[in-house]
């Protein structure tokens, strides 16, 4: 075509013509050079983790990752940190798009490396797909991705049993739903403990039918101080005590729970209206009085953060001494706590706001100051100045 289009021009034309053609040429080529290319991922034998603290746990955020090299990547600085397991949110939409019609690629990706890299997966279950969501022309209120109309329970349960059954081998802890103490994570419907019971009751015994050996973590509370009526959510105590009264007992395994510790040093002792790292022991107190002392608990997502200028944060060095402290503190005390999980490992992509400040290393794979301190903490190297 282009010798047909230059017979059609002067000599001179044909001239200029081709030495359009040749900048063309060599302009790609250039670019060709330069960009970058992408990375060839390699899955190596089995690794382990060495670590003296088993309890070390961090929930990372990789199911919105584009290149497979960051999960690797992210994965490797895990155990390299002296992690044992990671939490990782794996959404229903993602993995069912249509009804019945599955794609787990994605999810694949990350399970694969996990377990190259020698790391127990915690994996949590939720999320709502536009499938299961109604008409937001045939509601009165804001649709979100969190909405789950009860007539869905079961469509979700199916969710949970395949998603159990094919990572029999690979995943033995599921957490179904995600602070469903809070109006936002429930769709900004009222918060009712027996909605969440009724949920639990469909979603737990299809997790055990596609994997009768699997631990199924509920719960997953937000520490709140929300008043009786309040549109937000619920006070997490209030919560679990209802929750119990509704049945609870009957339909977990083991209880998740975050454990922040905002502004207040690990062993500050807990109190009702207080939110700190030892709120959980008031939790930890009810599941005893409800006769469920022999389940563990999970801490799914704990911290500190230390951004300059949020009030809820503290210094940079409070941050990694209070971390470390609150690992001693919940190895020492809380013998029925099986995993203490650091919100968070990294952000595929800043936030511009305080919660970067909650990551262990930033978006470029650079290690904060606290990275270093808990892998020293975790496997047991000597502290640094």
């Amino acid at each position: 075509m282009v010798r047909a289009w230059l017979n059609g021009v002067s000599r001179i034309d044909r001239r200029a013509a081709a030495g359009w053609l040749l900048r063309l040429a060599l302009i790609g080529a250039a670019l060709a050079v330069i960009a970058p290319r992408p990375a060839y991922v390699v899955v190596g034998p089995p690794q382990q983790v060495e670590t003296q603290h088993p309890i070390t746990c961090v929930h990372t955020r990789l199911v919105d990752e584009v290149e497979e090299w960051k999960i690797q990547r992210s994965l490797v600085m895990v155990r390299e940190m002296g992690a044992t397991a990671i939490v990782e949110f794996f959404p229903w939409p993602y993995a069912e798009p249509a009804p019945g019609r599955f794609d787990w690629r994605q999810f694949d990706i990350i399970i694969r490396h996990a377990r190259a890299q020698g790391l127990t997966i915690i994996a949590r279950l939720g999320m709502v797909p536009e499938w299961a969501r109604p008409d937001p022309d045939d509601v009165d209120f804001e649709l979100t991705l969190n909405y789950l109309d009860p007539a869905h329970d079961d469509d979700f349960a199916h969710y949970v049993e395949a998603f159990t059954a094919r990572y029999r081998d690979e995943i033995g802890h599921v957490i179904i739903w995600n602070e469903p103490n809070l109006a936002f994570e429930w769709g900004y419907q009222p918060v009712e403990p027996e909605r969440y019971v009724s949920l639990l009751r469909a979603a737990t015994p299809a997790a055990r039918r596609g994997n009768p050996g699997v631990v199924v973590l509920a719960g997953a509370l937000a520490p709140t101080l929300e008043p009786v009526g309040s549109q937000f959510g619920m006070n997490d105590l209030d919560y679990l005590r209802a929750l119990y009264e509704a049945g609870f007992s009957d339909h977990y395994d083991a209880l998740a729970v975050h454990s922040y510790g905002l502004r207040f040093p690990p062993d500050d002792p807990p109190a009702p209206d207080v939110l700190n790292f030892r709120r959980l022991e008031m939790q930890r107190a009810i599941m005893v009085e409800y006769g469920d002392a022999d389940k563990p608990v999970f801490v799914t997502e704990s911290g500190w953060n230390d951004h300059p200028r949020w009030t809820k944060a503290v210094r940079p060095g409070q941050r990694i001494a209070y971390t470390i402290e609150g690992f001693e503190y919940a190895e020492m005390r809380w013998p029925w706590v099986e995993r203490l999980c650091v919100w968070a490992l990294r952000y595929p992509a800043p936030q511009r706001s305080y919660a970067d400040y909650f990551t262990l290393i930033d978006p470029e794979f650079q290690p904060r100051p606290i990275y270093g301190e808990l892998q020293a903490w975790a496997r047991g190297w000597p502290a640094g100045p």
